[in-house]
């Protein structure tokens, strides 16, 4: 299933024109790799620098956990998600870095720990999954690239049933969650607490 995956995406990659490209068109570049690789397909452009997408596919995530969590087929993009469109530059850039992360993964992933990729209803990967959406989702500096991460491993131990990158994934999102913490008390401390004491003080 994940034989040539690194080589399949390079090509897509390289047949791309100059139109916009959906990501409906970009899940199906996977062929039968699916469902993980949509894991990491959700995930990935989450890191880069593209306006917007971060809140899309932070929905998207939260949404595929709540089927997931119903034991419903989630490995399936939403149609008015399936349908958004990315210039075609970058696409590229997702393909090949997708391209590179398996190329990676294929040398270093192997079958382990089985029982941790396979996943049934009610599966703790669904809460997680929902939880790296809302973190994703939020307005944090840099708060993406963790909990993207996270869901990358995560749909890389899938793919090639490696429950050794499952238990990393969990790692790196509780490394997510501490930092959206981080975050957000630093925010309360410095930003608004001083904003509702001054307010207080000038009525």
């Amino acid at each position: 299933m994940t034989h040539g995956l690194h080589q399949r995406l390079e090509h897509h990659a390289a047949e791309l024109g100059d139109q916009p490209i959906t990501l409906g068109a970009l899940a199906q570049a996977h062929g039968s790799a699916l469902p993980g690789s949509l894991l990491v397909l959700v995930s990935a452009p989450c890191a880069l620098p593209i306006p917007g997408v971060g809140n899309v596919l932070g929905v998207t995530m939260m949404v595929m956990a709540l089927a997931m969590w119903r034991g419903e087929d989630w490995a399936v993009l939403p149609s008015r998600v399936a349908r958004l469109e990315i210039s075609a530059r970058a696409a590229r850039w997702v393909l090949l870095l997708l391209a590179h992360v398996y190329r990676l993964a294929g040398r270093w992933s192997r079958e382990r720990l089985c029982r941790l990729t396979v996943l049934q209803r009610r599966t703790w990967v669904a809460p997680m999954l929902a939880l790296m959406g809302v973190v994703i989702f939020l307005p944090l500096p840099l708060g993406n690239v963790l909990p993207s991460l996270a869901i990358v491993v995560l749909g890389v131990g899938m793919t090639f049933r490696d429950g050794l990158a499952v238990v990393s994934a969990v790692g790196m999102a509780l490394m997510s969650v501490a930092y959206a913490a981080a975050m957000a008390a630093g925010t309360w401390a410095w930003i608004i607490e001083p904003l509702v004491t001054w307010s207080r003080l000038a009525a």
